[in-house]
């Protein structure tokens, strides 16, 4: 497999206080099988699908309390030059680049409006073994309270083009890098309580999404929207037992008119 190239969603994890409890969740819901954990990487635990690599569980740092939440890493050649590029333009590095032994170098950050990322540069793990198949990661969207801050950040960041959904009920960009869009931005609105952060929602593929979302919340996840169907599939935004929202996606069952889009950069 060959390295992502730059600004391309390649990798995800989770940080949770119960780590054991999260991987009965998510291996039950969407069929993972673990790797052993790594001691000297703070009990870092691969997620895998028929063999494959999906996504990362681990919990947090001695001493540290944070919040269960997904993070989503964009793909870069150069970790030190994308670090520039983020504070040029207004982010805030949270973890300097750090070599992960031969597997690669990651970066940790926020962006103006408030969305925490992560950026891999690829050594022996090049990111994702597989996407859009049940249980592997399909999509993610930048949910903010300040959109513009966001379509003026990550595109500079990243090299992103900009198209704007044309629909006066959602406030909604795509960030592609050429024909195919690779992240959404959707504007928070006042549906969203106050306390819930901007933040990256990572979305997993299923075969059945209401079928997957009845298992997720018979496991303790609280549903938060949907199922809706439109016309990229039918979906739904849950919340994990502990806390972390994520969606579900089943990429066949569409339905609905493409919306139309502007280009805006």
């Amino acid at each position: 497999m060959a390295a992502e190239s730059v600004g391309t969603p390649c990798w995800a994890d989770a940080t949770f206080g119960d780590i054991e409890g999260a991987k009965r969740f998510y291996g039950e819901l969407l069929g993972w099988s673990y790797g052993d954990s790594l001691p000297e990487f703070g009990n870092y635990t691969q997620a895998y699908v028929d063999g494959k690599a999906v996504a990362a569980l681990m919990p947090p740092v001695p001493g540290q309390e944070v919040p269960a939440a997904w993070t989503l890493y964009l793909a870069s050649p150069d970790a030190a030059a994308t670090v520039a590029k983020i504070r040029e333009h207004g982010g805030e590095v949270l973890v300097e680049p750090m070599q992960v032994g031969e597997f690669g170098t990651m970066v940790l950050a926020r962006a103006p409006g408030g969305a925490a990322f992560g950026v891999w540069q690829a050594g022996s793990h090049e990111g994702f073994g597989a996407r859009n198949v049940p249980g592997a990661y399909s999509w993610a969207e930048i949910f903010t309270r300040e959109p513009e801050k966001a379509d003026a950040f990550f595109p500079a960041v990243f090299g992103y083009g900009v198209k704007r959904l044309e629909d006066d009920a959602i406030d909604f960009t795509l960030y592609d890098l050429g024909a195919d869009p690779v992240l959404g931005r959707m504007k928070m609105t006042e549906d969203f309580p106050p306390e819930v952060p901007a933040h990256l929602n990572v979305y997993f593929t299923v075969g059945d999404c209401d079928a997957a979302v009845e298992k997720a919340k018979a496991l303790g996840a609280q549903l938060r929207f949907g199922p809706l169907t439109i016309p990229f599939g039918r979906f739904a935004a849950l919340t994990d037992p502990q806390g972390a929202p994520f969606s579900l996606i089943d990429n066949a069952t569409t339905g609905g008119e493409m919306p139309n889009v502007s280009v805006v950069s």
